[in-house]
């Protein structure tokens, strides 16, 4: 185990789940509240136990609670919102922004004892590996874990690093690991000589890994490996293939992996590697004269498709800067689609896909958890508390420093 969750002492014992007749528990399952009675494993992304008595979801006062929360902690805590969080949260953020960003910004902030992370795991995770140590994170649900992230888990990777060893190319493979990964993943990136990258940069840090080596070991989302390989930097589909940790060997051969320029984890993010081109053919049928926005994470053909491609940060200013009357299909998170809608009346702006679909993971953090880890804090109570062992911190802050190192990467965003 390469971290730790340090939550409240009072974690209840084990107990039965509260399933129908003849329905049984899964160990992946990702259970509402992250309420799962002490089953799961702390080193996971997977939902852990959120040991406390939380608000009722329709508690009426629960505004007001977390306004007097958040005022009896004052400058002893900096709350961030990343963007795809669900507006009851936001409210009480006091900066918003993709997952680095907001990292950067709780380390500026060394006066602040705590760092409510309104995120998942793994941005937790990198808070904790900026801040100094006089300061603590604390993730309002200790269920908010990251599917993509969860892709890629140290044991796999390392037995994968043993394959292209014995295939005779490890030492001419840098690895790049996407910010959207586990602390873990990105030690592991930094003590064999790689860089992190986010979907604003990961040009920048391919370019820089092909001065090193002959190919890119990319973790953990293949769309996001593949597009900006293909699309920026002008390989073909022909020199990527696909590791999956599932197969034996990945299942690719070892003349596949000596031939390959990028090798791609087989990741993927849960919303955006929904979004089809199907869905990109529909919306211009229904809307003439439709822009298509889409995050790199989407499928290849869903992005080869769009009019514009680019990070979070990248849409937020597209649609600010569009003109008014200009009609703008977005595939990326609901909850900032439905945010950049309200925002932007002048503009007519719609989700690319007909089906709702909001990362679950991140909306388990509502307005219930945030008060509950407030109020815990103001009581001088000490909950869900995100702590990254040492080694792995050195080695994750090693690579992302030289990610921080590349030419323009100083201001890097999500």
């Amino acid at each position: 185990m390469t971290l730790t969750d340090l939550a409240s002492s009072s974690r209840p014992e084990p107990g039965t789940l509260d399933l129908p007749a003849g329905v049984s528990p899964t160990p992946l399952a990702l259970l509402l509240l992250g309420r799962d009675q002490g089953r799961s494993d702390l080193a996971s992304e997977r939902g852990v136990d959120c040991p406390g008595d939380l608000p009722a979801q329709s508690d009426p006062r629960l505004a007001e609670r977390a306004r007097r929360a958040r005022a009896a902690l004052g400058d002893r805590a900096f709350v961030l919102g990343h963007h795809y969080q669900r507006d009851e949260v936001i409210d009480f953020a006091d900066v918003t922004g993709d997952s680095f960003k907001l990292a950067q910004q709780a380390a500026a902030r060394p006066e602040a004892e705590y760092v409510i992370f309104c995120g998942v795991h793994f941005m937790a995770e990198s808070a904790d590996i900026l801040t100094s140590p006089t300061q603590q994170v604390v993730l309002p649900d200790l269920a908010a874990g990251c599917s993509m992230a969860d892709m890629a888990a140290l044991g796999q990777v390392e037995d994968a690093w043993e394959t292209l060893a014995e295939a005779g190319v490890a030492d001419s493979t840098v690895p790049v690991a996407y910010m959207n990964s586990s602390a873990a993943i990105k030690a592991f990136t930094g003590r064999h000589g790689g860089t992190i990258c986010t979907s604003s940069n990961a040009d920048r840090s391919l370019a820089w890994a092909f001065e090193k080596g002959e190919r890119v070991l990319f973790l953990p989302d293949q769309h996001l490996g593949r597009n900006t390989a293909v699309l920026q930097m002008g390989l073909s589909l022909e020199d990527c293939v696909v590791y999956n940790p599932h197969k034996p060997g990945g299942g690719v051969t070892v003349d596949q992996l000596r031939a390959a320029k990028m090798i791609l984890w087989r990741g993927h993010c849960s919303v955006h590697g929904r979004f089809s081109r199907q869905n990109v053919d529909d919306v211009r049928a229904q809307i003439p004269g439709v822009n298509v926005l889409v995050h790199p994470e989407c499928r290849y053909d869903v992005v080869t498709a769009a009019d514009s491609v680019g990070s979070t940060e990248h849409i937020i200013r597209t649609l600010e800067q569009a003109p008014a009357g200009s009609a703008w299909a977005v595939g990326t998170e609901l909850n900032l689609v439905s945010r950049l809608a309200k925002a932007h009346p002048d503009k007519r702006i719609v989700f690319l896909d007909k089906t709702v679909c909001y990362c679950s993971t991140m909306n388990r953090i509502d307005l219930p958890h945030l008060v509950w880890a407030m109020e815990s804090l103001v009581e001088g109570r000490m909950v869900n508390r995100i702590v990254v062992e040492d080694e792995t911190a050195h080695w994750a802050k090693a690579a992302l420093e030289r990610m921080l190192a590349l030419p323009g990467s100083g201001t890097t965003r999500g």
